[in-house]
């Protein structure tokens, strides 16, 4: 019999949400659960209504996600209902609103979708994303997402260990960073030519190479049991669970092995807000709001939901990765 010892660090189990609520979720869809809230949302929610987004998917890439196994670690806090999940989000190229990206990201065509490999690799070159990803192990993770803003989620993901997908692209000895690109095309993503962001597209981030081939680091395809959905990602994003969630890159179109750390967006926009590493610390506070506590979604004016932060986002099995380094310094 396996028995699964709880990290001091996660959540106690009686918070966990019960198994049959979520196992039955896609039951509960295909029997019309949704039907009437479908029915009563307006008309910009249902153009990005996720049953019908995840069906349009290719059928490799929904039984890839269908197909996933129970990862390990893991956490057993009570999850972020889907719809907080996927209404509430961070994708600037959709616009600056948090409700931005679930109206507006359904003009983004995902199938097909190609990805460049390039750099420091003996694997490079532009591949489909099916023979990208064909024959590497797909997991379901439950992690903690924790936004520099001081909001927090708890997400069911599914995907690719990084380390597996690094592993088939073969990095040269050369090779210390890895740098990641988003897709940028204004004809899908009307926050692109938009004013208001202030960001000079691609988005663009980076992972010291150790940092992506650790055990956490994960490539994901899914959430929920479902493909992403545009507005979080789709159809590949980047998952660092310890680090803040803008590290975590969306859309990705091209990964580059460097010698050099890379240049990443918002440490070129604003360098004394945003470091290279953005771990997560409730000691270094963000110029302007403190990031000793977080609000986990979801919440209200009557029930904030404030919860203490937690250095590395509670993984501290990647504390080794900087050992002697200053975590003030080094941000």
């Amino acid at each position: 019999m396996l028995i699964r010892k709880r990290h001091r660090n996660e959540p106690k189990s009686s918070e966990i949400t019960p198994e049959s609520v979520y196992l039955k979720r896609r039951e509960l869809m295909i029997l019309g659960g949704l039907a009437g809230l479908f029915a009563a949302t307006p008309s910009w929610a249902r153009a990005v209504d996720p049953v019908a987004e995840d069906d349009a998917r290719p059928a490799w890439l929904r039984q890839q996600v269908a197909g996933a196994k129970d990862g390990v670690p893991s956490t057993d806090e009570k999850l972020t209902p889907f719809d907080d999940v996927t209404q509430y989000n961070n994708f600037y190229e959709f616009g600056t609103g948090k409700d931005d990206p679930a109206a507006n990201a359904h003009r983004m065509k995902t199938n097909p979708w190609q990805f460049t490999v390039a750099g420091a690799a003996e694997r490079t070159g532009t591949f489909d994303l099916e023979d990208l990803l064909k024959g590497l192990p797909v997991e379901e993770r439950i992690y903690r997402l924790r936004c520099v803003e001081a909001w927090s989620m708890v997400i069911p993901w599914v995907g690719i260990p990084m380390a597996a997908l690094l592993k088939k692209l073969q990095p040269t000895s050369k090779a210390r960073y890895v740098a990641f690109t988003t897709l940028a095309d204004p004809k899908q993503m009307p926050g692109v030519d938009s004013p208001f962001t202030g960001i000079d597209f691609p988005y663009r981030e980076g992972l010291r190479l150790d940092e992506a081939m650790h055990p956490l680091t994960l490539m994901a395809i899914g959430l929920y049991g479902r493909t992403l959905p545009n507005q979080n990602g789709a159809p590949l994003r980047l998952v660092v669970p310890w680090k803040y969630g803008f590290k975590s890159i969306k859309s990705i179109v091209r990964i580059e092995f460097t010698e050099q750390r890379p240049a990443t967006t918002w440490n070129l926009l604003a360098p004394r807000e945003y470091g290279f590493y953005a771990n997560v610390n409730p000691e270094v506070d963000h110029p302007r709001w403190s990031q000793s506590r977080e609000r986990r979604l979801p919440n209200s004016l009557f029930n904030p939901n404030w919860r203490p932060t937690e250095l590395f986002n509670g993984y501290d099995q990647v504390a080794g990765l900087y050992k002697g380094m200053d975590l003030r310094k080094n941000y």
